[in-house]
């Protein structure tokens, strides 16, 4: 479903050039969730952003669905993969109630039956009717994070890209928003790409995961292979052994 081969991405030029992206390839089958994971400033938004369109970016090849995508996305490009953003209070339009946020990409996209699909969209991330009239500032984090997701699933795209979608929430509702996600993930047979520094979140969610350090693509390994420690790099052994350094005895 995605195909991603020497993919570059660089910001300013001269002395101010940062390499965020160098040289990362991978591929994601139909149906399969696939995770990024590193440190912060490691270039995983970046390649999720690139892939979107939403950063100028290089490649050998950049596929979606077995069509090359142009730097310029076409609406039915991106009809076809919608995103998730890290931070449920700045996805979403202030002045826009959670009726309008739904509405305008059916109506973007000329799409019927708007009634309907606003309040199955509703329902199917766990909001209640009385929540669609609601204002962004009304609602609490995890909330807003579930409208987010009602938005970019109302189209029906086969591929999620999902950007850090919990670390901006209280520790009580992340594993809300993650299960949600993996319940909707598995209804709709969805093709995703989930970014997290966190290995537990892409153990759990995710088939492979793809370590990145630097901008550059260290190694690909199965959950399992995550789970257990069974991995060939150094510093994705390092990765696993920070993440299980703290603990609640040791803070």
């Amino acid at each position: 479903m995605i195909t991603v081969d020497d993919l570059r991405v660089t910001f300013g030029d001269g002395q101010r050039e940062v390499r965020a992206v160098q040289g990362v390839s991978f591929e994601v089958a139909a149906g399969e969730s696939f995770g990024i994971v590193g440190e912060s400033g490691s270039g995983k938004s970046t390649v999720l952003k690139a892939i979107a369109g939403l950063v100028p970016s290089t490649s050998r090849v950049l596929e979606v669905n077995g069509r090359a995508a142009a730097q310029r996305r076409s609406r039915a490009d991106r009809r076809m993969l919608q995103f998730v953003f890290q931070d449920p209070y700045a996805s979403l339009h202030p002045r826009q109630t959670v009726d309008d946020i739904l509405r305008e990409p059916l109506e973007i996209h000329r799409v019927g039956d708007i009634d309907d699909k606003v309040k199955a969209a509703i329902a199917d991330v766990g909001l209640l009717p009385i929540h669609r009239f609601r204002y962004p500032h009304q609602l609490s984090g995890g909330q807003r994070q579930r409208v987010a997701i009602a938005r970019a699933l109302i189209l029906n795209p086969p591929i999620l890209l999902l950007d850090e979608p919990t670390s901006a929430l209280d520790v009580s509702i992340q594993a809300e928003i993650l299960n949600l996600i993996g319940r909707l993930r598995l209804r709709y047979s969805l093709t995703s790409i989930l970014v997290s520094h966190d290995l537990a979140v892409v153990a759990h969610l995710c088939d492979r995961i793809a370590i990145m350090q630097l901008g550059q693509l260290v190694e690909i390994v199965s959950a399992a292979a995550l789970r257990s420690g069974d991995v060939t790099a150094d510093y994705t052994r390092k990765l696993i052994a920070a993440s299980r350094g703290f603990t609640r005895a040791s803070a």
